[in-house]
């Protein structure tokens, strides 16, 4: 199984699992935030001072400072986004170890793996073998594992709907989660059969990151999450910061940045770059503009949203 793995709806229904094919280019339909628009000016509603970063928020984590950080160390998990809809880490598993079995109740949890070698194993899907660049998405109620088959740690960031406690198979000895009392239970209804095609996995590197075609597609897409993988060449030029952008009135957004170099505009701060890898915020209701810097050829971001498709209110042109 190369490229895009899917899940098929029909063919979970017959065999009760998730099946595979590779159809990549279907996935290739764009993604417009700015169309249609909606009918004239409106009044939205922002906040008047900005919302704060508190801690481990920040608008801009560098992966060289969180490798600093855990320097020497194998194992560790590094909190990098906490908001009111969705969790985020970096994770570091040592080799040989893997993680027990479990599965999330109600909301599918996704990964970006950044070094070196997983074998993730998903209930009802062919096991593979995730290297930099994948990206994984584990439908809600699949039991799941991952194994560190490499020589050297395996990193990957981990985004999660916010404060979402995983459930174990019978088997298994929970591990504790602070305010909480694991109790054993039988449930209804069964495993995710996620009709709307969204991936398993995407092998970016191979399958997106090709030459300098640009991308504009969807990775998952649900109710209660939306993750799109945008690629594009470089910009002629960084606007002018009167172009302020967009802000959403509800909902805080992040970015991982896959390659290249992404420059942000974030109200209240000034023009930066981001480096791959790298996890940058726009705290909710800060007006934040994204674009691909001229200094790399080819730059690509995930942007990683609670709600399909979120409103993005741009000041009028006048």
């Amino acid at each position: 199984m190369k490229g895009l793995l899917y899940l098929c709806g029909a063919l979970a229904a017959l065999g009760g699992g998730v099946a595979a094919s590779a159809q990549f280019s279907g996935r290739e339909d764009p993604m417009p935030v700015t169309q249609p628009k909606m009918p004239g000016e409106y009044w939205a509603p922002k906040p008047t001072q900005p919302t704060a970063y508190s801690a481990p928020n920040k608008v801009h984590w560098k992966l060289a400072d969180i490798r600093a950080a855990h320097r020497g160390q194998s194992d560790w998990v590094q909190p990098v986004v906490r908001n009111p809809e969705q969790d985020a880490d970096y994770v570091s598993l040592g080799a040989g170890k893997k993680t027990k079995p479990r599965f999330f109740a109600d909301d599918r949890i996704m990964f970006i793996v950044w070094d070196g070698s997983l074998r993730v194993t998903i209930d009802g899907a062919e096991p593979f073998t995730a290297t930099k660049g994948f990206m994984v998405s584990v439908p809600f109620r699949h039991v799941y594992s991952v194994e560190n088959v490499g020589q050297q740690p395996a990193v990957w960031f981990e985004v999660r709907q916010a404060g979402t406690a995983p459930l174990y198979p019978a088997g298994e000895t929970p591990d504790p989660v602070k305010g909480r009392t694991y109790v054993k239970v039988t449930g209804n209804p069964g495993p995710a059969k996620d009709r709307d095609t969204n991936p398993i996995y995407v092998d970016f590197f191979k399958t997106i990151a090709v030459g300098d075609k640009p991308y504009n597609g969807k990775f998952v897409w649900d109710d209660h999450w939306t993750s799109n993988i945008l690629r594009g060449k470089a910009a002629d030029a960084v606007p002018p910061d009167t172009n302020k952008g967009h802000f959403h009135t509800e909902w805080t957004e992040f970015w991982f940045i896959m390659e290249g170099k992404i420059g942000y505009k974030i109200e209240g701060y000034p023009y930066f770059t981001s480096e791959p890898g790298d996890v940058v915020t726009a705290a909710r209701g800060r007006w934040h503009r994204a674009g691909n810097d001229p200094s790399a050829p080819m730059s690509t971001r995930i942007p990683i949203n609670p709600r399909p498709v979120i409103l993005h209110n741009f000041e009028p042109a006048h």
